[in-house]
């Protein structure tokens, strides 16, 4: 399982900062965005990214109600992902075909509390799938455990398909992640909000060595 560090920023300087920090600690980074409807809380505004250089790859976390107006605005060679929420207002099959048209992964973002049948039919378009582990929109935001066995459920159903977490990942619970078989988490407050965030990063990089070291490789029954 891998460590992805998850940039979530309300001003562009704060984006560029905690971009700046991850080139010396890593080669790809996920970015949250945030509209205020669709989520309380609001990101620097996208379009500012195009004219971002940085050798890092990146993904993008469109935690909006309205994906497709903001992706049509999006250009950034480093881009090489795209998650939109299966709860936001947009034509699903549509949205993803426009993303992969631009080259681009498309990924579908679960909210803790929908159902598996409410995207399981749209999950099987996309490449990856994003499961929130919080409620979205803001650092900090206390863990939902019974997430887990959705995930559990989406990894024996889409065994080619990358799964990823979001949202209250620390290094007390990465044993979880790992023994369902989750591909890589998405980590913020856990890493920025320390004094230093690139030795915060490598321990989380350590503790994942250390636990799929001792584990079995099996994936547990969370059925409950």
């Amino acid at each position: 399982m891998k460590i992805v560090p998850a940039i979530l920023a309300e001003t562009f300087d704060e984006f560029l900062l905690r971009l700046k920090q991850s080139e010396s600690f890593t080669d790809y980074v996920q970015i949250d965005i945030m509209d205020g409807y669709f989520v309380p809380t609001t990101s620097f505004q996208l379009d500012k990214i195009n004219g971002v250089k940085t050798p890092l790859a990146f993904e993008l976390h469109l935690m909006v109600k309205h994906p497709s107006a903001i992706m049509s605005n999006i250009s950034n060679p480093g881009l090489k992902k795209v998650f939109f929420h299966v709860e936001s207002d947009v034509k699903h099959p549509d949205f993803i075909k426009h993303i992969k048209g631009k080259g681009i992964s498309a990924g579908l973002a679960i909210n803790p509390e929908t159902k598996f049948h409410d995207f399981r039919k749209i999950a099987e378009l996309v490449d990856s799938i994003l499961f929130l582990t919080v409620d979205p929109g803001q650092y900090g935001s206390p863990f939902r455990h019974d997430v887990l066995y959705k995930i559990a459920d989406a990894r024996r159903i889409f065994p080619d398909k990358i799964i990823s977490v979001d949202g209250g990942v620390s290094l007390d619970n990465l044993h979880l992640f790992i023994d369902i078989g989750v591909d890589y988490v998405c980590v913020g407050s856990r890493i920025f909000l320390d004094d230093n965030p690139g030795k915060r990063y490598r321990l989380f990089k350590d503790k994942i060595a250390e636990i799929e070291a001792g584990s079995s490789g099996k994936i547990p029954n969370t059925q409950k």
